[in-house]
């Protein structure tokens, strides 16, 4: 990733044409819509589009500015150096956020399998392994999805430092759901730090608590050129009183929508930088903090990072576009925004390829009345992974139920032939049965 171009400064464009008495009326006099063809363009991107005849690219530049200058939001989040964030409500962002009141907040058009309580706990603990995963893939750890939603699955211990980072982030999002009526403070701030980061820093003292002045922390690439210096230690303190009170809803006294407020909310942990470490994954948890607390609960089976880390870059270059043109935040929201929508996409798909894999397989169970609906999960599941082991643990968690509930479903599955079982130290483990479907044609 390159750092993007820096605009033109907007009072040196203006001392040049302000003479210009055929300029100025071509500027001023035609309006200009703060976006290009549909696109909200950084300068950066500005220089590869043709401007309107008559102009030149920085002339452009400027009158593209002051139609958004005219159209600017502030928010209650300054820069090191005072200045203060804003953004624009763009398009397409009213119509997103239209999609995403109606289709993340109420029941509209919401996939059955998620609003069934006897199978919604599948699809949650898949998503909660799903953003774990991906979103410590983005803070580098390199263990493979497999790998890591065994470890997760079966309930063994991390066995490095990347499969630490997994197990964290699944905790920290198991914990989000239970502390999103909680109004967010430093010390609720402080407790999920902990968690994204527990044995995975070189300094332990580091989690939960400020970065130092004499920590230095930045956002760098792999040539060592500096693309964020967050603010100094001695703001953080005050920083994120501020933030916590825009979490909260007690600034800006104006009204800002609840997804947009939880994307700046990510941008403003992110931009601060805290910690020094997990900041990135802090962010995107309170960005699922505000979401869920503003009950769009749709956001317990939504993956933001495997979006993200299809593309990283653009995740970078959305908050780099915002620094380098006068804190306008309408890149990063917008940038989100796509995010999010992309993500509520791939839920439904994931869950339309789901539904159809499993139709045959449940058309064989159905008249299996003899089993509950989770032993009838995974037999099918095991249809198709013959060779997969389960366990008291792994049956619990996928359920999401006590672990005496998890025993005695499988135990009941061993029981009428189905699974077979095995000791191994101290944990049981439980396989299919190499003729599954025949035993199963074999069952009331």
């Amino acid at each position: 990733m390159k750092m993007p171009k820096k605009p033109p400064d907007f009072g040196t464009i203006w001392e040049r044409i302000k003479d210009d008495q055929e300029l100025i009326p071509k500027i001023f006099g035609e309006r200009f819509a703060p976006s290009v063809r549909g696109k909200y363009l950084h300068w950066d991107k500005l220089i590869y589009h043709s401007p309107p005849k008559g102009l030149d690219h920085e002339q452009w530049w400027f009158a593209l500015k002051m139609q958004r200058r005219s159209l600017f939001k502030q928010v209650p989040l300054n820069d090191k150096n005072g200045e203060p964030f804003k953004y624009i409500e763009v398009d397409p962002t009213p119509e997103i956020l239209h999609e995403i009141d109606q289709g993340a907040g109420g029941l509209i058009r919401m996939p059955e399998q998620i609003t069934n309580p006897n199978t919604r706990d599948q699809y949650y603990v898949s998503s909660l392994i799903q953003e774990a995963i991906t979103s410590s893939q983005l803070e580098g750890a390199a263990t493979t999805r497999r790998v890591a939603k065994e470890m997760i699955k079966t309930g063994r211990s991390p066995r490095d430092k990347s499969e630490r980072m997994i197990l964290n982030n699944y905790k920290t999002m198991q914990q989000i759901g239970k502390i999103k009526d909680k109004p967010l403070s430093k010390e609720l701030v402080f407790e999920i730090h902990q968690l994204v980061t527990e044995k995975t820093l070189d300094d332990s003292s580091a989690a939960g608590r400020f970065r130092k002045a004499t920590e230095k922390v930045h956002v760098i690439d792999m040539y060592n050129e500096v693309f964020h210096d967050p603010p100094p230690a001695n703001q953080l303190e005050e920083r994120m009183a501020a933030m916590c009170d825009f979490a909260n809803g007690k600034t800006p006294s104006g009204f800002i929508h609840p997804v947009i407020r939880s994307i700046i909310l990510h941008f403003w942990l992110a931009y601060d930088h805290p910690f020094v470490d997990g900041n990135g994954r802090t962010a995107r948890a309170l960005f699922y903090w505000s979401m869920l607390r503003h009950n769009f609960w749709l956001f317990e089976f939504i993956s933001i990072s495997q979006i993200i880390r299809k593309a990283p870059a653009k995740y970078g270059r959305a908050f780099l576009h915002t620094e380098t043109d006068d804190n306008d935040l309408t890149y990063f929201i917008l940038y989100h925004l796509d995010v999010i929508r992309r993500a509520i996409k791939e839920l439904h798909e994931y869950i339309k390829r789901k539904t159809e894999k499993l139709q045959a397989i449940e058309n064989q169970l159905r008249g299996i009345i003899v089993l509950n609906h989770r032993q009838r999960a995974l037999i099918s599941h095991a249809l198709q992974h013959q060779h997969q082991r389960y366990t008291f643990k792994s049956h619990q968690i996928s359920h999401h139920v006590v672990y005496q509930t998890a025993r005695t479903d499988l135990l009941d599955l061993e029981k009428r032939g189905l699974l077979e079982s095995q000791k191994i130290g101290k944990t049981w483990y439980f396989t299919p049965v190499s003729n599954l479907e025949e035993k199963l044609s074999e069952l009331p």
